[in-house]
């Protein structure tokens, strides 16, 4: 009997450890695979990322020579050149501003900026008075150059005067490959006279006053 029980315990014993070494082999095989899992998952949440942000890239196509995107806040941005400027009704004005160069005096023929940033349809907050009072728009040109206007500025509603897109000067026109150029009638400087126009930003000033509180 005591020969029996002893014989009974080392099966015991020996079946146990067995159950161990497959339970720790399972284990480590479960390790191994969600160590393995865990990389292929980081690879696989790199590679949609990665994605997301080359498809991003190219959904934003470059410029071609003398083309301004219009973008920011609005409902459809796109992009212009001078040819399709010109088959849009013109306005004309006469400037006096001085520069590095001294003062200038030119007559510029073009389409009020303002137009040209309706078609894309900015997204002001019209639940609020003069919800349009809040934008303001950025234009960019050659070099990294930019200047900002108040959108009072450019609005018909509310400015005597008109900024243009200018497509000639007097009487001459810009290169399709130079672009555009801004003209500020009512500014005494040519600083905001933008030239090599590329890029017109609309924006409003609402989250940047409201995140400074």
């Amino acid at each position: 009997m005591t020969c029996g029980r002893q014989n009974q315990r080392r099966a015991g014993l020996a079946l146990a450890a067995a159950a161990a070494l497959l339970l720790a082999g399972c284990g480590q095989s479960a390790e191994t695979k969600g160590a393995d899992g865990a990389k292929g998952g980081a690879a696989a949440g790199a590679s949609p990322s990665s994605s997301s942000s080359a498809s991003a890239k190219a959904s934003v196509a470059p410029l071609g020579p003398g083309e301004v995107r219009v973008g920011g806040e609005v409902a459809k941005p796109y992009s212009v050149t001078l040819a399709d400027l010109r088959k849009l009704p013109q306005a004309s004005v006469e400037v006096k501003f001085t520069s590095a160069k001294g003062e200038q005096r030119h007559t510029y023929q073009g389409v009020p900026l303002h137009d040209v940033l309706k078609t894309a349809e900015p997204r002001f907050d019209a639940a609020k008075k003069n919800g349009q009072l809040r934008g303001f728009v950025s234009a960019t040109g050659g070099g990294d150059y930019r200047a900002v206007f108040a959108w009072a500025e450019i609005d018909p509603g509310f400015a005597k005067s008109q900024v243009l897109l200018a497509v000639s000067e007097d009487g001459v026109a810009f290169d399709d490959a130079a672009g555009p150029r801004l003209v500020v009638p009512q500014d005494t400087k040519g600083g905001r006279y933008v030239s090599e126009l590329n890029q017109l930003w609309v924006g409003v000033v609402d989250p940047v006053v409201d995140g400074a509180k």
